[in-house]
């Protein structure tokens, strides 16, 4: 038919508005498409590097995990600072009580350092209780903070607890009773247990070398003779990205359901007026020690399984305070107060300022003829007003890009403030009512007797009981 309207014209723009209309009613649809778009946009990484398909294999793995533990930990914050209005810049020192605390657990009493030798579930649930018991003490002392004073003590906090783990003193000590521990000081706690997911595919999960279960015979044997992958440690690596993912599912669904209960509206009026809250007969000091020690233990819950089995090893100096920067940033990139928000800012701060830094200097490499290598930074920006800028991209390879990846976080964290201060959710209207009180809807009904109602009133509109 003719362009000016046709059904045959308007169908890819239907389509198209059709497609925005379900990422802005469906947040599964919206976080799919999202990943679904990092994971090509790695994949052409891959591909411009020449990787081969253990290679690409590889960077999914990559791509899911850090997805999976960024957004685990920003969703954490979220329920602190997005709910509760608790500026809690103190992320790492939670993070590293509950992996240490797990590896002490879990580590054989005549490793080195020494450990208690106690099962994994054990040590999980250990770290966690440990890190919310650090939030109670740290959230007792701290009630009568606001804003800025409260995140002195808490990065306070975090630094005491990273120096402790750092100093020699607790190296390796003695409880009474004769129990030896350890933090291995600087050298951190390399004897970390298994991976887990190991039991999956080996009989014996400390050791590659062992036999393989069914489960790891089979799925062994589909990648080496369909798809020609020889490397075990690759699947095993994309195995746990996908079960870190089952566990952002779980604790967004927790979290969910704390936000639309009494006690999210509760934490909700207390980050919009405490006063208030307060004239209304809340025990606001109470919601907010309860939702502090939540906070930290799924933060110690993602120390765990990120800098725990995710590495293989701890080390002190993986917790100093840009790790609680670089979460702050993701929190502002999706928006406070949306756990929706929380995934989407913890996969884009992890994809494109984490991962990505990591994979453009081979790439630049590889597409443009790079000789010039200057030392300083003037050097690097003489020559581009001649239209040169191999000496500008030789330099930013010289310093490591990832090195430089403060500068990006800090132009991106300006340019947010500047433009965009909710970040990419933050706009959205929560409901802090029991009930759905949406135009047409009659409370205390269900959907049906409120469209009779309305309907008997005149008949106009529907329902909205979203």
């Amino acid at each position: 038919m003719s362009p000016d309207g046709s059904p045959t014209d308007r169908l890819p723009t239907d389509r198209l508005d059709g497609f925005r209309e379900l990422l802005e009613r469906s947040d599964a649809a919206l976080v799919l498409t999202a990943m679904a778009a990092f994971y090509l946009l790695f994949l052409s990484i891959g591909a411009i590097l020449n990787y081969d398909l253990a290679g690409l294999i590889s960077i999914l793995g990559q791509v899911t995990f850090f997805t999976a533990v960024y957004a685990l930990v920003v969703l954490a914050l979220n329920l602190q600072w997005g709910y509760a209005g608790l500026f809690n810049i103190g992320i790492a020192g939670f993070m590293a009580v509950g992996v240490y605390t797990m590896a002490m657990l879990t580590a054989p009493p005549t490793g080195s350092p020494p450990g208690l030798g106690l099962p994994i579930s054990v040590g999980i649930v250990g770290g966690m209780v440990a890190a919310a018991l650090i939030g109670l003490v740290t959230a007792l002392p701290a009630l009568r903070l606001r804003a800025d004073y409260l995140a002195i003590v808490t990065v306070a906090i975090s630094e005491i607890i990273r120096l402790t783990y750092n100093s020699p003193a607790f190296s390796t000590f003695t409880l009474p009773g004769g129990i030896a521990l350890g933090t291995g000081g600087a050298n951190g706690i390399g004897n970390f247990p298994s991976n887990p997911v190991r039991a999956i595919y080996f009989t014996d999960p400390s050791s590659a070398a062992s036999g393989t279960t069914p489960i790891g015979t089979a799925v062994f044997g589909f990648f080496e003779n369909v798809l020609g992958v020889f490397r075990s440690a690759v699947i095993v690596d994309l195995t746990y990205g996908l079960v870190l993912a089952v566990v952002v599912v779980l604790v967004y669904t927790l979290l969910a359901r704390v936000g639309n209960s009494p006690f999210g509206r509760v934490l909700k009026a207390i980050r919009e007026d405490e006063v208030v809250a307060k004239s209304l007969g809340k025990d606001t000091n109470r919601f907010k020690i309860k939702t502090f020690m939540l906070g930290c233990a799924l933060m110690g819950l993602a120390g765990v399984l990120w800098q725990g089995f995710g590495t293989g090893a701890v080390y002190p100096q993986a917790f100093r305070p840009e790790l609680t920067f670089y979460i702050f940033i993701a929190v502002i990139i999706g928006g406070a107060g949306s756990n929706t928000g929380s995934v989407l800012g913890g996969a884009v701060f992890a994809n494109l300022l984490f991962l990505l830094p990591q994979y453009l200097p081979n790439i630049i490499e590889q597409t443009f003829a790079i000789e010039a290598d200057p030392n300083n930074f003037i050097a690097a920006i003489g020559p581009i007003a001649a239209g040169e800028i191999a000496p500008l991209l030789g330099y930013v390879l010289n310093q490591r890009l990832p090195a430089l990846r403060f500068v990006f976080v800090g132009v991106l964290l300006v340019y947010l403030m500047q433009n965009r201060p909710e970040g990419l959710l933050g706009h959205r209207t929560e409901t802090a009512a029991a009930v759905d009180l949406s135009e047409g809807h009659t409370p205390g009904t269900g959907p049906s007797q409120a469209a009779d109602a309305s309907g008997a009133a005149g008949g106009e509109g529907g329902v909205d009981d979203e």
